[in-house]
């Protein structure tokens, strides 16, 4: 029986298990209100989302929202937006993007739709904002969740209201406010396996009766669970620290002004790589393995000539012998085998003021004024072994200015909104990257002789100005049909500048002052190093109706569509056509949604089913060793998702799932260049079926203590990282478990302890492979079963 026909099995039985229980919730409810109406049902309060830019009810606004407390995220151990992934429906959000080597460097994925390449010179997927400010380098997105009123996951494009790059979706933290009313604060410290520390604190002061700061703090520290045998460096680890500030004055009952500021420094050895496979027949290990002396192993570049035993068809024999770049080296999930020096840095901050001023009872204006400035650095030995096969060290810092100004109407039967934005983002990249190849004959020499091979380097300067206008209005037609629509105009001007050549020999530090003439006019640069510019521009909208058939069930049918802006590739290892950069354009999806949300009172159930259909994907073709961006790809993606959370007395319970069947309709040929991915090939990160539940009850010991003890659990079918099929890389069908146990006591101190991957699932996270000329692979394993003990205090 293949892996993959359990795979497939075992999603059908959690498919079915889950339904199952979905369905009979409804009946539970009944049943237990029926035959014991003495039983106190807590009814869940009323849950506020903001997914249309105003407050609205979760039940009543037709989008797919998955909505988290800042208590339901300290319940169920989401400390990072990547663990929002195991218990959002559709969600894929991955640490360590490929070829960045930065462990923040977030990839994003909704619904099948979203970016693998988390480098500068490309836009993410799925938009991640920070009260109301688009985040827009992936290093940002990677937020620590301490002081945190909500998050919100948003389902789908949203391409009225939040604009570009929410082809995918969009995420939405929101922090604590400060409140005028009292002093107050909280703290909390945790310890654990890997030498885990842990803590944070946050106080409100109050200033006067319409002033008040909040401050915040955090920090973690964890040692890796990934050991490099070469010296014992432990990657994977954390070394976190956090700060938040917020003041907000109310100067009348119309105006008021909310000032924030957030930092988060990261100085961490690396992304926990390891070995997933070596292609022995491609060029570079073969090239590498010669060089070192590998007994049969064989090249076909000059200098060496036909007669010469080293001469012939790339190949590494698959013999245990250190001098040969083979399968070997795998040394297994924990153990990395590189020796080259690798980092993983970054300090990301920002302020942001947001003022809201009251025209009349019916008219807000609103305004959103932002800076952000991101630094990282990340270097990785991709191949995972002490061959220079490849290395990237990639740094990269960006400014970002944005300015949102919103008329917001609510009058009676109809509510609106009309915007305007703008966003201005400068990014200063540079990425270094030693690579034997292409095989010139002085290279090749060097290496033959023990010498040093070539090496990349990439300068590029980007800029991004973005100008958009928008509006929606909604009209309640007559009691409980409601109509919304909305359009967006948005224009994104890009621009590139690089400096890109080869330098040979690798040793050679960067050239200083930098070169200005390229290969045509006699210099060493692959591109022209003068500025290349494009204009992006979309008309993008949406429209919904929703009907109310009873006070317990809303439904609605809805439309969207959104486009993600294109740019220019940076990445070079030969000159291009023409000596210019190569552009590819922008992308988009039109989706179609029916859903219902359904309220029983304690039993809540939203359903939604959709179909997307992707167009122009930007897709990785390669041309030699390096990954290209164009627009060859169309897909349909259909998928169909489920939410519940009931509660009763003591007892909690939240459950979710999503199913996604994605079909790749055609590939375009771009000649000159190799498509990583082919029409039957499954989209990266979309795995067909995702399912999550928590259990908790509270035992209600004394009449001041209360012991929880939870239980979360999710499952995902197999799931593949980057497009195409690299079976080394690839995920089997995979379940993880949480369990935790909490002593509270209603002064407000708190007791916990649990374990998180408690059956030591071994699963990966992350992926990444070039086996055809590079001929390497690598992965990423979670960490194994870790156990944590907590204690908290809130006054």
């Amino acid at each position: 029986m293949t892996s993959s026909f359990v795979s497939r099995r075992r999603a059908m039985i959690t498919t079915a298990f889950s339904a199952l229980a979905l369905a009979s919730l409804p009946h539970l409810a009944q049943a237990q209100t029926a035959d014991q109406p003495e039983a106190q049902e807590a009814e869940p309060a009323e849950i506020i989302v903001s997914a249309r830019r105003r407050e609205e009810s979760l039940q009543e606004t037709p989008v797919a929202v998955t909505v988290f407390s800042g208590e339901a995220l300290e319940d169920r151990q989401i400390t990072q937006t990547q663990d929002l992934e195991r218990f959002t429906p559709s969600l894929q959000f991955k640490p360590a993007g490929q070829l960045s080597g930065n462990s923040a460097a977030a990839v994003v994925f909704i619904r099948g739709i979203g970016q693998l390449d988390p480098t500068a010179a490309v836009d993410p997927g799925v938009g991640v904002y920070i009260d109301d400010v688009y985040v827009g380098r992936s290093v940002g997105g990677t937020i620590e969740l301490g002081d945190i009123a909500s998050v919100q996951v948003l389902r789908g494009p949203q391409g009225t209201l939040f604009g570009r790059n929410t082809i995918g979706g969009a995420i939405l933290v929101k922090t604590r406010e400060p409140e005028f009313d009292a002093f107050s604060g909280r703290s909390r410290l945790r310890t654990g396996e890997d030498n885990l520390i842990e803590g944070s604190t946050a106080l409100n002061l109050p200033i006067t009766s319409n002033l008040a700061a909040r401050v915040s703090g955090g920090f973690r520290k964890r040692d890796g669970y990934v050991r490099r045998a070469f010296d014992g460096l432990r990657l994977g680890n954390d070394n976190v620290y956090t700060l938040n500030a917020a003041l907000k004055w109310e100067a009348s009952p119309s105006f008021n002004l909310l000032l924030r500021g957030d930092y988060t420094e990261r100085n961490e050895n690396g992304a926990p790589f390891v070995f997933a496979g070596i292609n022995e027949q491609a060029p570079v290990p073969a090239i590498a393995s010669v060089g070192a002396g590998c007994p049969g192993a064989t090249i076909p570049f000059a200098p060496l000539t036909p007669g010469n035993p080293r001469f012939g068809a790339p190949n590494v024999p698959l013999i245990n012998d250190p001098r040969c770049a083979n399968d070997f080296y795998n040394r297994g999930p924990y153990v990395n085998g590189g020796t080259a020096p690798v980092l993983s840095t970054s300090k990301v901050w920002g302020l942001s003021a947001t003022a809201s001023l009251a025209l009349s009872e019916a008219l807000t204006v609103k305004s959103i004024t932002a800076y952000r400035d991101t630094q990282s650095r990340g270097v990785r030995d991709a191949d995972n072994t002490p061959f220079v096969i490849l290395t990237t060290d990639v740094g990269a810092q960006s400014q970002q200015f944005s300015q949102e100004v919103q008329l917001q109407l609510d009058s009676g039967p109809v509510n609106g909104i009309l915007g305007a934005y703008y966003f201005d983002e400068d990014t200063d990249e540079r990425a270094s990257v030693p690579i034997s190849f292409p095989p010139t004959p002085a290279v090749i020499g060097s290496i033959l002789a023990g010498g040093p091979g070539s090496r990349d380097l990439q300068l590029s300067a980007l800029e991004t100005k973005s100008f958009a206008i928008f509006g929606e209005a909604t009209w309640e037609v007559s009691t409980g049909l409601e109509l919304t629509g909305g359009l967006r105009y948005t224009e994104d001007r890009k621009t590139y500048q690089g400096t890109v050549l080869n330098l040979f020999p690798s040793t050679r530090p960067d050239p200083n002052p930098l070169p200005t003439l390229a290969i045509p006019q006699g210099g060493p640069l692959f591109i022209f190093p003068t500025p290349n510019r494009e204009t992006f521009s979309a008309l993008t909208g949406s429209a919904s109706v929703r009907y109310q058939v009873a006070d317990w069930l809303s439904t609605y049918v809805s439309y969207a569509r959104s486009f993600k802006s294109g740019g220019f590739n940076t990445r070079y290892n030969a000159p291009p056509a023409g000596n210019v950069p190569i552009p590819f354009d922008e992308e988009t999806v039109d989706s179609y949604e029916l859903g219902a949300k359904m309220d029983f009172g304690a039993l809540r159930l939203n359903l939604a089913a959709f179909q997307a259909d992707y167009q122009d994907i930007q897709l990785i073709f390669r041309a030699g060793p390096v990954p290209l961006l164009f627009n060859a790809g169309k897909a349909r993606i259909r998928g169909f998702e489920a939410e519940a959370s009931y509660r009763s007395g003591g007892f909690s319970l939240e459950a979710s799932m999503s199913m996604l069947d994605d079909d790749i309709l055609s590939i375009t040929a771009i000649p000159g260049a190799t498509a990583t991915v082919l029409p039957g090939d499954d989209l990266p990160l979309t795995p067909s079926f995702q399912g999550s539940f928590g259990i908790a009850y509270d035992f209600q010991l004394t009449d001041t203590l209360q012991l929880t003890p939870r239980f979360d659990g999710s499952y995902s079918s197999s799931v593949v990282f980057i497009t195409g099929s690299v079976p080394e890389i690839e995920q089997d069908a995979y379940f993880v478990a949480n369990a935790s146990l909490t002593l509270a006591h209603e002064d407000g101190w708190k007791l916990q302890a649990g374990l998180t991957n408690l059956f030591d699932e071994r699963y990966l996270v992350q992926g990444n492979a070039s086996l055809a000329t590079l001929g390497y692979a690598e992965r990423i394993f979670a960490r194994p079963r870790q156990w944590f003990m907590q204690a908290s205090f809130q006054f």
